[in-house]
C-alpha cells in the first residue's frame, strides 16, 4: 500500500516520475510557456481557416478595431477585425448578420483566450457590394432623400446645360451626339470626371458641388439649368462610384436639377433614386432634355394657328361676349406669363434663331386692323346708347313738378310738418304755410279759412 504524500513539490513529483517509471526529467511549464506554445499550434493548425456563423455582441472601439462573437447552435468563437481590414469593407457588420470569415486561430496571451484574428469577411447568401447597396439604401430612404415630393421638374428647353462624366466613354459621345441631333445651339459645360475606380466617388461629388458653386456667381439668364450624371453600362464594381454615399449626398443638396443616367435600363443605382429624373440611358437622358427641333416648330405653329383662330372669334361675337374675353384673355395671359416665365425667356432665344419675322408683322397689321374695327364698334355704341339716354332725359323732364310750377302753378305745405296742403280744412287759423312757386317760394300766416261751396256735393 502506497502510503500519501504530497506530490505538488518537486521532491514529489521526481518520486512520482521514479516510481512509475519515468526516465525523462520532469518540466514545470510557466503559464507564459504553455500559452506560447498553444499559440503555436493553433496558428500552425489553423493557419488558414472558413468558418461560418451568426454575428453577435458587435462592439467597436474608437481606433477602428471590431471584436464580435461568431456563434451557431451549439458553440460561439470569439472574433477580432483589426482597423486595416475594416477600413476597406464595403458593407456595415451588424448583430444577427450571417458571415463567412476567412482567418487564422490564435491565443490572446493576457487572457489565455483563443480567437479568430479575421482576415477577411463575406456576407453568407449575398454579395458584399449588394449587401452594401442595400444598407446604404435603407439609411438614405430613412433620411429622406428619395422622396418623390422633393424631386423638382426639369426645365423645358435649357439654355444651358452642365454634364458630369467622362470624356473618354461612349456616354458623353452619346450625349453630344443627341444634343448635336435635336439643338445646335444650346450652351453645354463639361466637367470631366473618372467614373469608377477608388477616386470616382470624390471626383463626382466634387463636379456636381463644383458646378453649383459656379453657377451661384453667374446672372440668372446664364445660369446651367440642369445637370447630366453618369456612364455606360458594366458590371456592378464598374458602376460603384453612383451608389457611393458621398455621390448621393452631391445630387440632394444640389440646387441644380439633376438628371442619372447610369449604365443601361436594366441598371439602378443610388445616383437614380436620388436624382429629380432617372433617364435609363446617357442618350435617353439628353433627349429628355432638349425636344426636337421639329417639335418646337409645330407648337409655335399650332400657338399661331390658336391666335388667329382666338381673333377671328372676337370678331365674330357681340360686344359683350367680346369684352369677356378680351378679360379672360387677360387673365390667361397673366397667368401663363407668371407661370412661364422662364420658359418663354428660353423660347424668345430659340425664335431668334427660327427668326418668323414676317409672320410675325402680318399679325401685327392684322391685330391693328381688329383693334380699329373694336374702337369703332365701341363709338358706334357709345353714340347709340347717348341717343337713347338724351330721350329718355326728354320724357323725364315732361314729367317734372317743376313743369307745372312754370305754367304759373305753385305748391303750398304746411309748416313745420312740409306736408302738401290738398284742401282748406287741413289748415286752421294761425298756421304758418310755405308756398313754393316755380322761382322762389312764400312764407304766410292763415288768417282765415273758407271752404269753398263748389266743393260740396
Amino acid at each position: 500500500m502506497v502510503s500519501a504524500r504530497p506530490v505538488f513539490s518537486k521532491e514529489g513529483l521526481e518520486l512520482l516520475r521514479q516510481e512509475e517509471g519515468f526516465n525523462k526529467p520532469l518540466h514545470i511549464w510557466t503559464v507564459s510557456e504553455l500559452t506560447r506554445n498553444i499559440r503555436l499550434i493553433l496558428e500552425t493548425s489553423f493557419s488558414e481557416v472558413w468558418v461560418e456563423g451568426e454575428i453577435s455582441g458587435l462592439k467597436r472601439i474608437p481606433t477602428g478595431t471590431i471584436f464580435f462573437n461568431l456563434k451557431d447552435d451549439l458553440s460561439l468563437l470569439k472574433c477580432v477585425v483589426f482597423a486595416s481590414i475594416t477600413e476597406s469593407m464595403r458593407f456595415n457588420l451588424e448583430d444577427g448578420l450571417k458571415v463567412i470569415c476567412l482567418g487564422y486561430v490564435s491565443v490572446y496571451d493576457k487572457r489565455g483566450e483563443y480567437q479568430l484574428y479575421v482576415q477577411r469577411i463575406e456576407p453568407k447568401g449575398i454579395g458584399s457590394l449588394q449587401l452594401a447597396l442595400e444598407q446604404l439604401k435603407k439609411k438614405l430612404e430613412k433620411e429622406g432623400l428619395f422622396r418623390i415630393e422633393r424631386k423638382r421638374p426639369i426645365p423645358y428647353l435649357p439654355s444651358c446645360i452642365g454634364i458630369v462624366t467622362s470624356l473618354s466613354g461612349a456616354a458623353i459621345k452619346d450625349i453630344l451626339k443627341v444634343l448635336e441631333e435635336r439643338y445646335k445651339d444650346v450652351h453645354i459645360i463639361i466637367n470631366p470626371v473618372r467614373v469608377q475606380g477608388e477616386m470616382a466617388k470624390e471626383e463626382i461629388a466634387s463636379a456636381i458641388n463644383d458646378f453649383n458653386l459656379f453657377n451661384h456667381q453667374l446672372p440668372l439668364n446664364e445660369r446651367i439649368e440642369v445637370l447630366i450624371v453618369g456612364r455606360g453600362g458594366g458590371s456592378i464594381e464598374d458602376l460603384w462610384a453612383f451608389n457611393e454615399e458621398v455621390v448621393a449626398r452631391a445630387i440632394y443638396n444640389s440646387r441644380i436639377p439633376v438628371i442619372s443616367a447610369v449604365g443601361h435600363e436594366r441598371d439602378i443605382t443610388i445616383a437614380d433614386l436620388v436624382a429629380d429624373l432617372r433617364a435609363p440611358t446617357p442618350s435617353v437622358a439628353a433627349e429628355m432634355v432638349i425636344p426636337k427641333k421639329e417639335e418646337l416648330r409645330k407648337k409655335i405653329k399650332d400657338i399661331s394657328e390658336d391666335l388667329r383662330q382666338s381673333f377671328l372669334d372676337l370678331i365674330l361675337r357681340d360686344q359683350q361676349v367680346l369684352d369677356d374675353l378680351i378679360y379672360r384673355l387677360g387673365l390667361i395671359i397673366q397667368h401663363n406669363l407668371e407661370l412661364n416665365l422662364s420658359q418663354l425667356q428660353a423660347a424668345k432665344k430659340k425664335l431668334i434663331f427660327l427668326n418668323p419675322l414676317s409672320t410675325i408683322q402680318q399679325y401685327k397689321e392684322r391685330i391693328e386692323d381688329l383693334k380699329r374695327q373694336l374702337f369703332l364698334r365701341i363709338d358706334f355704341s357709345l353714340k347709340l346708347k347717348q341717343s337713347e339716354f338724351n330721350s329718355q332725359l326728354k320724357k323725364l323732364s315732361s314729367l317734372s313738378p317743376l313743369n307745372v310750377l312754370s305754367r304759373g302753378y305753385s305748391i303750398t305745405f304746411k309748416i313745420p310738418q312740409e306736408t302738401i296742403v290738398k284742401e282748406s280744412r287741413d289748415l286752421k287759423k294761425n298756421d304758418l304755410i310755405k308756398t313754393k312757386l316755380f322761382k322762389g317760394q312764400l312764407i304766410s300766416k292763415v288768417v282765415e279759412v273758407r271752404e269753398d261751396e263748389s266743393d260740396k256735393i
